[in-house]
Protein backbone atom coordinates (compact mmCIF):
# COMPACT_ATOMS: atom_id res chain seq x y z
CA UNK A 1 0.00 0.00 0.00
CA UNK A 2 1.30 3.12 -0.72
CA UNK A 3 2.70 5.70 2.16
CA UNK A 4 0.14 7.95 1.96
CA UNK A 5 -3.02 5.26 1.51
CA UNK A 6 -5.58 6.10 3.75
CA UNK A 7 -7.43 2.73 5.44
CA UNK A 8 -11.01 1.86 5.24
CA UNK A 9 -13.21 3.22 7.89
CA UNK A 10 -13.65 -0.48 9.71
CA UNK A 11 -10.02 -1.01 9.49
CA UNK A 12 -8.64 1.81 11.04
CA UNK A 13 -11.54 1.71 14.05
CA UNK A 14 -10.22 -2.43 14.07
CA UNK A 15 -6.24 -1.02 14.29
CA UNK A 16 -7.85 1.74 17.07
CA UNK A 17 -9.44 -0.99 19.04
CA UNK A 18 -6.11 -3.33 19.12
CA UNK A 19 -4.49 -0.21 20.18
CA UNK A 20 -6.50 0.31 23.09
CA UNK A 21 -6.68 -3.19 23.95
CA UNK A 22 -2.21 -3.18 23.98
CA UNK A 23 -2.14 -0.55 26.44
CA UNK A 24 -4.43 -1.86 28.74
CA UNK A 25 -2.51 -4.66 28.97
CA UNK A 26 0.41 -3.02 29.42
CA UNK A 27 -1.01 -0.99 32.49
CA UNK A 28 -3.16 -4.02 34.47
CA UNK A 29 0.44 -6.73 33.53
CA UNK A 30 0.56 -6.77 36.82
CA UNK A 31 -3.18 -6.75 38.21
CA UNK A 32 -6.27 -7.77 37.16
CA UNK A 33 -9.06 -5.29 38.69
CA UNK A 34 -12.87 -5.88 37.56
CA UNK A 35 -12.40 -9.27 38.18
CA UNK A 36 -15.86 -9.62 40.34
CA UNK A 37 -18.29 -12.75 40.38
CA UNK A 38 -18.97 -14.22 36.99
CA UNK A 39 -22.85 -13.82 36.35
CA UNK A 40 -23.55 -15.90 33.24
CA UNK A 41 -22.46 -16.07 30.12
CA UNK A 42 -24.16 -15.66 26.69
CA UNK A 43 -23.65 -14.48 22.86
CA UNK A 44 -24.41 -11.23 21.93
CA UNK A 45 -27.40 -11.34 19.33
CA UNK A 46 -28.27 -7.41 19.07
CA UNK A 47 -26.85 -3.80 19.98
CA UNK A 48 -29.98 -2.18 22.07
CA UNK A 49 -29.02 1.26 22.29
CA UNK A 50 -25.77 2.66 23.33
CA UNK A 51 -25.25 1.14 26.50
CA UNK A 52 -27.07 -2.19 26.46
CA UNK A 53 -26.81 -5.74 24.24
CA UNK A 54 -29.33 -8.35 24.21
CA UNK A 55 -28.03 -11.76 24.76
CA UNK A 56 -29.43 -14.92 22.44
CA UNK A 57 -31.42 -16.25 25.87
CA UNK A 58 -33.19 -12.45 25.41
CA UNK A 59 -31.35 -11.05 28.62
CA UNK A 60 -30.78 -7.72 28.56
CA UNK A 61 -27.31 -6.24 29.44
CA UNK A 62 -26.44 -2.68 31.12
CA UNK A 63 -22.48 -2.11 30.51
CA UNK A 64 -22.22 -0.48 33.76
CA UNK A 65 -19.06 1.95 34.64
CA UNK A 66 -19.36 3.80 31.44
CA UNK A 67 -21.78 6.71 29.95
CA UNK A 68 -21.87 6.93 26.13
CA UNK A 69 -20.42 9.36 23.30
CA UNK A 70 -21.62 9.61 20.12
CA UNK A 71 -19.55 6.80 18.83
CA UNK A 72 -20.51 4.11 21.87
CA UNK A 73 -23.12 1.90 19.89
CA UNK A 74 -20.93 1.50 16.30
CA UNK A 75 -18.31 0.90 19.24
CA UNK A 76 -19.98 -1.82 20.64
CA UNK A 77 -21.50 -3.51 17.51
CA UNK A 78 -17.76 -3.82 15.98
CA UNK A 79 -16.45 -5.50 19.42
CA UNK A 80 -19.56 -7.78 20.57
CA UNK A 81 -22.03 -8.61 17.44
CA UNK A 82 -21.91 -12.23 17.33
CA UNK A 83 -19.60 -12.54 20.26
CA UNK A 84 -19.47 -15.20 23.04
CA UNK A 85 -18.70 -12.93 26.55
CA UNK A 86 -18.81 -13.48 30.13
CA UNK A 87 -20.38 -11.20 32.43
CA UNK A 88 -18.65 -9.92 35.86
CA UNK A 89 -20.25 -7.67 38.60
CA UNK A 90 -21.03 -8.18 42.65
CA UNK A 91 -24.54 -9.48 41.77
CA UNK A 92 -27.06 -9.88 38.66
CA UNK A 93 -30.17 -8.21 40.27
CA UNK A 94 -31.63 -6.28 37.46
CA UNK A 95 -32.44 -2.52 37.39
CA UNK A 96 -36.19 -0.66 37.24
CA UNK A 97 -36.00 -1.42 33.50
CA UNK A 98 -35.47 -5.26 33.82
CA UNK A 99 -31.79 -4.96 32.94
CA UNK A 100 -29.13 -7.02 33.96
CA UNK A 101 -26.13 -4.57 34.98
CA UNK A 102 -22.31 -6.08 34.48
CA UNK A 103 -18.77 -5.27 32.91
CA UNK A 104 -18.93 -7.43 29.46
CA UNK A 105 -15.58 -9.49 29.04
CA UNK A 106 -15.10 -11.49 25.28
CA UNK A 107 -14.59 -14.67 26.23
CA UNK A 108 -11.98 -15.59 28.48
CA UNK A 109 -10.11 -11.65 28.53
CA UNK A 110 -9.53 -9.79 31.46
CA UNK A 111 -9.90 -7.14 29.83
CA UNK A 112 -13.50 -5.43 29.98
CA UNK A 113 -14.96 -4.41 26.84
CA UNK A 114 -16.19 -1.07 29.14
CA UNK A 115 -12.17 0.00 29.71
CA UNK A 116 -11.52 -1.04 25.91
CA UNK A 117 -14.21 1.60 24.92
CA UNK A 118 -12.82 4.09 27.70
CA UNK A 119 -9.29 3.98 25.82
CA UNK A 120 -10.33 4.06 22.86
CA UNK A 121 -12.49 7.44 23.48
CA UNK A 122 -15.65 5.73 23.18
CA UNK A 123 -17.01 6.32 26.02
CA UNK A 124 -16.78 8.69 29.49
CA UNK A 125 -16.30 6.96 32.92
CA UNK A 126 -19.71 7.17 35.12
CA UNK A 127 -18.37 6.75 38.42
CA UNK A 128 -20.77 4.64 39.37
CA UNK A 129 -18.64 1.73 40.28
CA UNK A 130 -17.80 1.57 43.86
CA UNK A 131 -14.97 -1.08 44.13
CA UNK A 132 -11.81 0.90 44.32
CA UNK A 133 -9.62 -0.80 42.01
CA UNK A 134 -12.08 -1.33 39.25
CA UNK A 135 -12.67 2.07 39.77
CA UNK A 136 -9.26 3.37 39.42
CA UNK A 137 -8.67 0.95 36.55
CA UNK A 138 -11.58 2.29 34.43
CA UNK A 139 -10.52 5.96 35.55
CA UNK A 140 -6.89 5.40 34.21
CA UNK A 141 -8.31 3.82 31.12
CA UNK A 142 -10.17 7.09 30.36
CA UNK A 143 -7.56 9.22 31.32
CA UNK A 144 -5.26 7.06 28.66
CA UNK A 145 -7.71 8.49 26.01
CA UNK A 146 -7.85 12.13 27.38
CA UNK A 147 -3.85 12.51 27.02
CA UNK A 148 -4.18 10.96 23.38
CA UNK A 149 -6.80 13.06 22.82
CA UNK A 150 -8.41 10.23 21.15
CA UNK A 151 -12.26 9.72 20.67
CA UNK A 152 -14.50 12.04 22.17
CA UNK A 153 -11.32 13.87 24.05
CA UNK A 154 -10.51 15.33 20.13
CA UNK A 155 -13.12 17.63 20.35
CA UNK A 156 -11.66 20.57 22.72
CA UNK A 157 -15.30 21.54 24.15
CA UNK A 158 -15.35 17.46 25.66
CA UNK A 159 -14.25 19.33 28.63
CA UNK A 160 -16.50 22.11 30.01
CA UNK A 161 -14.82 24.73 31.55
CA UNK A 162 -16.23 25.81 35.03
CA UNK A 163 -15.78 29.42 34.09
CA UNK A 164 -17.99 29.37 31.07
CA UNK A 165 -21.20 28.12 32.67
CA UNK A 166 -23.52 29.51 29.89
CA UNK A 167 -21.53 26.57 28.09
CA UNK A 168 -22.30 24.52 31.10
CA UNK A 169 -26.02 25.20 31.01
CA UNK A 170 -26.57 24.82 27.20
CA UNK A 171 -26.07 20.77 28.04
CA UNK A 172 -28.70 20.59 30.30
CA UNK A 173 -29.76 17.00 31.29
CA UNK A 174 -26.46 15.53 29.65
CA UNK A 175 -23.88 14.14 31.56
CA UNK A 176 -20.72 16.36 30.96
CA UNK A 177 -17.16 17.06 32.35
CA UNK A 178 -16.18 20.35 33.95
CA UNK A 179 -12.64 21.56 35.01
CA UNK A 180 -12.17 24.29 37.12
CA UNK A 181 -10.95 26.08 40.14
CA UNK A 182 -13.15 25.65 43.48
CA UNK A 183 -13.52 29.51 44.51
CA UNK A 184 -15.49 28.70 48.02
CA UNK A 185 -17.16 25.56 49.80
CA UNK A 186 -20.12 26.74 51.41
CA UNK A 187 -23.26 24.78 53.09
CA UNK A 188 -26.60 25.84 53.15
CA UNK A 189 -28.69 23.42 55.36
CA UNK A 190 -27.94 20.21 54.34
CA UNK A 191 -26.22 20.90 50.96
CA UNK A 192 -22.69 21.57 50.89
CA UNK A 193 -21.75 23.94 47.59
CA UNK A 194 -18.32 23.67 45.80
CA UNK A 195 -18.69 27.03 43.98
CA UNK A 196 -16.86 27.34 40.78
CA UNK A 197 -17.86 31.17 40.12
CA UNK A 198 -18.05 34.50 42.32
CA UNK A 199 -21.94 34.70 41.68
CA UNK A 200 -24.06 31.83 43.96
CA UNK A 201 -26.80 32.06 41.58
CA UNK A 202 -25.08 32.20 38.02
CA UNK A 203 -21.89 30.42 38.14
CA UNK A 204 -21.21 26.64 38.19
CA UNK A 205 -20.72 24.65 41.75
CA UNK A 206 -21.36 21.31 42.51
CA UNK A 207 -23.83 19.98 45.14
CA UNK A 208 -23.06 17.23 47.38
CA UNK A 209 -25.63 16.30 50.35
CA UNK A 210 -25.25 15.48 53.93
CA UNK A 211 -25.64 11.88 54.01
CA UNK A 212 -23.10 11.34 50.39
CA UNK A 213 -20.51 12.77 53.40
CA UNK A 214 -19.74 9.80 54.99
CA UNK A 215 -18.49 8.66 51.68
CA UNK A 216 -16.03 11.09 51.09
CA UNK A 217 -14.95 10.54 54.92
CA UNK A 218 -14.09 7.29 54.09
CA UNK A 219 -12.46 8.50 51.31
CA UNK A 220 -9.98 10.73 53.50
CA UNK A 221 -11.64 14.36 51.32
CA UNK A 222 -12.30 17.17 53.26
CA UNK A 223 -14.74 18.92 51.36
CA UNK A 224 -13.52 22.14 52.53
CA UNK A 225 -9.73 21.09 51.76
CA UNK A 226 -11.26 21.96 47.58
CA UNK A 227 -11.11 25.30 48.29
CA UNK A 228 -8.95 26.86 46.14
CA UNK A 229 -7.94 23.82 44.27
CA UNK A 230 -8.61 22.58 40.77
CA UNK A 231 -10.73 20.01 40.06
CA UNK A 232 -12.95 17.45 37.49
CA UNK A 233 -16.20 16.84 38.03
CA UNK A 234 -18.47 14.54 35.85
CA UNK A 235 -22.12 14.30 36.44
CA UNK A 236 -25.70 15.35 34.90
CA UNK A 237 -26.28 19.00 34.51
CA UNK A 238 -29.23 20.45 36.10
CA UNK A 239 -30.03 23.96 37.18
CA UNK A 240 -32.87 26.97 36.44
CA UNK A 241 -30.08 29.71 36.54
CA UNK A 242 -26.56 28.32 37.28
CA UNK A 243 -25.39 24.72 36.37
CA UNK A 244 -25.51 22.19 39.20
CA UNK A 245 -23.71 18.96 39.15
CA UNK A 246 -25.12 16.68 41.88
CA UNK A 247 -21.97 14.48 43.25
CA UNK A 248 -23.78 11.71 45.21
CA UNK A 249 -20.41 9.24 43.87
CA UNK A 250 -17.00 10.26 45.36
CA UNK A 251 -15.80 9.42 41.69
CA UNK A 252 -17.44 12.01 40.33
CA UNK A 253 -14.81 14.46 42.20
CA UNK A 254 -11.31 14.25 40.90
CA UNK A 255 -8.14 16.49 42.44
CA UNK A 256 -6.20 18.08 39.96
CA UNK A 257 -2.34 17.97 40.41
CA UNK A 258 -0.41 21.37 39.85
CA UNK A 259 1.48 19.64 36.82
CA UNK A 260 -1.67 17.88 35.28
CA UNK A 261 -2.65 19.18 32.10
CA UNK A 262 -5.92 20.31 31.89
CA UNK A 263 -8.17 19.81 29.01
CA UNK A 264 -10.31 23.12 29.12
CA UNK A 265 -10.00 25.78 26.82
CA UNK A 266 -8.07 28.94 27.94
Amino acid sequence: MPRNATYPGHVTRLLHLIVAFLIIAANTAFATPCQFESQGEGRVAAIVDARSVRLDDGREIRLTGIEPTATTKQALASLLTGRDVTLRSPDDTPDRYGRQGALVFIGEADTSVQAMLLAQGDAIVSAEIADKDCAAALMASEATARRQKMGNWADQSAIKNAESPDDILAGIGRFMVVEGKVLSVRQAGAMTYLNFGRSWTRGFAATISKRSLPAFESAGITLKSLENRRVRVRGWVEGNTGPRIDVRLVGQVELLGANEPTGVRP
